[in-house]
């Protein structure tokens, strides 16, 4: 998400204090009686439900039970009731809303689901996930769950076996990535009604796609949060993250708001797992850590719903106990990512700085996992970083070319082609589909799309004014922004969101067409070769020769053998240190190799 992050130390050594009694669930809880209303204020000396019918309100008090706990059981409430709470003064929009169908200022709806699924989720190995991050809004010309529905046969084709669905837990505003989301039980209205988001989920499951959902569970939106408004104590001065005070996941209610959104879109939608935005800033001093509370929730419900439910984590730490101790699946290991970046584009601001420019750091970083493994970070302060990952399966780290972030935070939003060009893309490109580790994709990415992916808000009054001041003075420091010389994209700009838009007339056209063609292949040979099925780590070497990368892997007696020459000039391939070509068959090439040589920016794939 588009904010700078400090990096944390991985585990906190503070008493935990003790454990509070659990939670109730709280929001509209219908029951075969009718509809309970649960709220918890520790402000409130009184509470009522508020309906609203045809412009009239009709207010029913609850009765307090306890701890800040109000409810009321209504027989004659039914599903598609409007309504908010009354805690003393204004009414207030309720955060556990399954429905939102106004935004996050309006009143929210009862609702239960009574869609059909007609598809079991698939059930796949971790090794087996090729990821594909889409935003609802961008993905189609129309941004509903109804058109990215309608695209899933070309992801089926293109040999996708997961979707990984920016947030859509309602945030304020028309438009927006999602990370400020306020209400974490309730799908963007925007994008569709509930059952939308449902039959793309059943439609993904029946070409055996599996779907993922970016949740933020470590903060909230600054706009329509109106978690404070009922109970402080949401909330912790303890600790401090770039959004304000950190969510207090001591706190019983804290804790049960988050674990039931979890089960709520596994259980209700049918995802199939979560990626875990900021993760390094959760903070939790109690036995069991959230994260690990979560996991285990989440991971438990496998033998009840029939399917095995993944965890991956944005996380900077390079902390490998995010998966030994607190059991997720795996993480985001950016610095493939910049490593691969810098040498192609030779870009040094911002955090690049912090990243050796060479072959042999890529490959390094490859056989390791990831670079930073204890090593001194001198962005924005020197603090120790990171803990090697030996013990860390290739399928726990999380490797990509592109993600929203990557393409998002640019201030131009422009894509790798952009400064690596074409042949450095298609060259990372093939490098990440060949490597064990789960790759990720970016929406357009199998198309080299032109389109950017620019970072877009809708916030209104001052926030607004605030965020377009913000982003502009965020690339004040870069050289390509000093003194106005180019201008960053208005993000609170109606057209800022469209340019970000997919065009779907790419795919089937020029040199979009042939760049599709490639993914493809590197996807199904990725799927298919006996060699590169095997995700083992102890089977990778990787290496330098000059400027070119070269990465083995082995299985069964067998090895394939990938080259990037991310050099200047082509380079002899019967030359090449530490790698025995001997007669090896060509199975891929991003460019043509003519007389022996590897061309400049160019990959291929030996067996």
């Amino acid at each position: 998400m588009p904010q700078a992050r400090a990096i944390m130390n991985s585990t906190a050594t503070a008493t935990p204090p003790p454990r509070q009694k659990t939670a109730p669930q709280l929001g509209a809880i219908v029951t075969p009686e009718g509809v309970t209303f649960r709220l918890w204020s520790t402000k409130a000396h009184q509470a009522n439900v508020v309906l609203y019918d045809n412009g009239r309100e009709d207010r029913r008090p609850l009765r307090a039970v306890g701890d800040g706990v109000f409810e009321g059981a209504f027989p004659d409430v039914r599903p598609g009731a409007r309504y908010k709470f009354d805690i003393g003064g204004p009414a207030f929009p309720d955060p556990y809303a399954r429905w939102l169908p106004e935004g996050p200022h309006g009143p929210g709806v009862v609702w239960q689901s009574s869609f059909d699924f007609a598809h079991k989720a698939p059930v796949l190995r971790r090794d087996e996930l090729v990821i594909y991050e889409i935003h609802v809004g961008t993905f189609t010309p129309e941004g509903t769950y109804r058109a990215a529905a309608a695209k899933l046969p070309h992801l089926k084709e293109l040999g996708i076996t997961c979707i990984e669905m920016m947030p859509v837990s309602t945030f304020p505003g028309e438009r927006g990535w999602g990370y400020d989301g306020v209400a974490h039980f309730a799908p963007f209205a925007r994008y569709g009604p509930p059952e939308d988001l449902q039959a793309f989920v059943d439609q993904a499951h029946g070409l055996g796609i599996a779907v993922l959902l970016d949740m933020v569970y470590n903060h909230f939106g600054p706009d329509a949060n109106y978690l404070s408004a009922y109970s402080p104590e949401y909330f912790t001065k303890v600790h401090k993250t770039p959004w304000g005070d950190a969510l207090d996941y001591t706190n019983p209610f804290m804790r049960r708001l988050a674990v039931d959104s979890a089960e709520h879109w596994l259980r209700t939608f049918r995802f199939d797992g979560f990626r875990l935005d900021a993760t390094h800033e959760i903070h939790d001093e109690s036995e069991p850590h959230f994260l690990e509370e979560l996991a285990g929730r989440v991971h438990g419900l496998r033998e009840e719903l029939g399917t095995p439910h993944f965890l991956f984590c944005e996380d900077d730490r390079n902390w490998p106990g995010l998966v030994s101790r607190f059991h997720m699946d795996g993480m985001w290991a950016d610095d493939f990512h910049h490593q691969t970046r810098i040498l192609l584009t030779g870009e040094r601001d911002g955090y690049f700085a912090a990243y050796e420019p060479t072959v042999a750091a890529l490959a390094k970083c490859i056989e390791r996992g990831w670079t930073y493994e204890g090593q001194t970070w001198t962005v924005g302060g020197n603090r120790q970083r990171g803990n090697p990952a030996d013990g860390l399966a290739a399928s726990s780290f999380v490797y990509t070319i592109q993600n929203h972030d990557q393409i998002g935070n640019r201030a131009l939003g422009d894509r790798l082609q952009v400064k690596a060009g074409e042949d450095g893309f298609l060259a990372a490109s093939a490098l990440l589909m060949f490597l064990p580790m789960t790759p990720l994709m970016f929406q357009g990415q199998e198309w080299m799309a032109s389109t950017p992916f620019l970072y877009f808000s809708d916030h209104a009054g001052p926030l607004g004014e605030a965020v377009t001041k913000g982003r502009t003075s965020e690339f004040g420091h870069f050289e390509d922004f000093r003194n106005g010389k180019t201008k960053v994209p208005d993000p609170q700009a109606a057209s800022t969101f469209t340019q970000s838009k997919l065009d779907w007339s790419e795919p089937a056209r020029g040199r979009h067409a042939e760049v599709l063609a490639l993914y493809k292949k590197l996807i199904h040979l990725r799927r298919t070769d006996p060699v590169l099925i095997d995700s083992s780590r102890e089977n990778l070497t990787a290496g330098a020769a000059g400027d070119v990368l070269w990465v083995q892997r082995r299985h069964g007696g067998q090895m394939r053998v990938l080259l990037v020459n991310f050099g200047k000039a082509p380079v002899t391939l019967d030359n090449i240190n530490g790698v025995d070509l001997g007669t090896r068959r060509v199975l891929l090439a991003t460019s043509t190799a003519q007389d022996g040589l590897l061309p400049v920016r160019g990959a291929i794939i030996l067996e």
